[in-house]
């Protein structure tokens, strides 16, 4: 990842966003004077930061205790009053990454404005802009955004629009204040699967190179509303967990990423393993009310092994970045988890292992 010398830790935390206020894992790099953060790609980190947060100036919140539902929550203020929410998977977690990063704050502040959790602190009064809110908005037929029969390189496409029109919409409505953040409110609308690319210009930009916008502001390149697609991507995860097995000691909890069954795409999940009865269960962290898990399974008979890392095993997809393990249950179900390093996939093993 970093050079060695200049990175004090790495992994995995929940951020929320600047423009839209939704929580996205982030793989986050600490070093001397920044705090760097990088979207997973295919199971692999970016090789370019999606942002930099300076730590000079910077003071930091712990426990922060803004959000009601989330409360393992780091805030950090840098030093041009930008607000940055992080949130770990675990009280310890989150201690840790405060004590570390309060660290590097104090190489740069002598006496650093460190804060304990006060009700009198003043904050920003920024407006909280709901993808699924803008896009209802969107759709309307009187005010939102007209639906065309366009044509791109002689191909024909019904109900779609430029991406030039989205831009002029979000800024005409003062969702946001300048095009360049409409582009990236509209880059968010399509990684959420509300918007999708339509025809050759728009859906290349989507392979463009990391740390760049995925959307044109562009009145050549075309998109359409993605509907209920992300409803029906989304409810497949969800699966009924029985009160018994939530019920068991929590033995070990930590962010790790699992590859889906059907998709075989990576996503960052925060894992909690429980014994008697001995169950592995993973919740989505970026959801608004994320303490129900979406899926899990049962431990008992199963069998756990690293797989390894010189090279992709069979069974998993992406280009992937490592430390992979497996677990295979009694009915032959195949799990594929990646941790965040070799350390910490020894010690998960090694955990699963002694509640089976």
């Amino acid at each position: 990842m970093e050079g060695e010398t200049v990175v004090s830790r790495e992994g995995f935390l929940v951020k929320r966003g600047h423009i839209v206020h939704n929580w996205k894992a982030r793989w986050f790099v600490l070093s001397k004077d920044q705090l760097l953060y990088y979207k997973i790609e295919g199971g692999k980190k970016e090789s370019h930061p999606r942002g930099i947060i300076p730590l000079e100036g910077c003071t930091l919140l712990c426990p922060c205790l803004d959000y009601e539902n989330r409360l393992l929550v780091i805030k950090l203020k840098a030093k041009n009053s930008v607000e940055h929410f992080l949130e770990a998977s675990s009280r310890e977690q989150r201690d840790s990454w405060a004590a570390d990063i309060n660290k590097m704050i104090r190489a740069f502040n002598p006496e650093p404005k460190e804060q304990m959790n006060s009700s009198n602190m003043s904050f920003e009064t920024s407006t909280n802009i709901c993808p699924s809110h803008i896009i209802k908005v969107m759709q309307e037929a009187s005010s939102g955004i007209k639906e065309m029969t366009i044509g791109e390189y002689g191909n024909t496409y019904k109900l779609c629009f430029t991406g030039s029109t989205v831009i002029d919409w979000l800024v005409s409505r003062n969702v946001v204040h300048s095009r360049s953040a409409a582009v990236t409110l509209a880059s968010l609308l399509i990684e959420d699967d509300f918007i999708k690319p339509v025809g050759h210009k728009s859906t290349k930009a989507m392979w463009n190179i990391a740390g760049t916008e995925q959307f044109l502001d562009d009145s050549t390149a075309l998109y359409c509303f993605a509907k209920n697609e992300r409803k029906t991507d989304s409810s497949s995860e969800k699966i009924e967990i029985p009160h018994m097995e939530l019920s068991g000691k929590i033995v070990k909890h930590g962010f790790l990423m699992k590859q889906g069954h059907k998709r075989k795409n990576w996503k960052v999940r925060k894992f909690v393993l429980r014994a008697e009865p001995a169950h592995l269960h993973y919740y989505d962290p970026c959801k608004e009310k994320n303490d129900l898990p979406v899926g899990g399974l049962s431990l008992r008979g199963c069998l756990v092994s690293a797989l390894e890392d010189n090279g992709i095993p069979p069974g998993v997809k992406g280009n992937v970045q490592g430390n992979l393990f497996k677990i295979i249950t009694t009915n032959d179900v195949h799990y594929y988890i990646q941790a965040g390093s070799r350390a910490e996939r020894s010690e998960w093993i090694q955990a699963i292992k002694q509640v089976t």
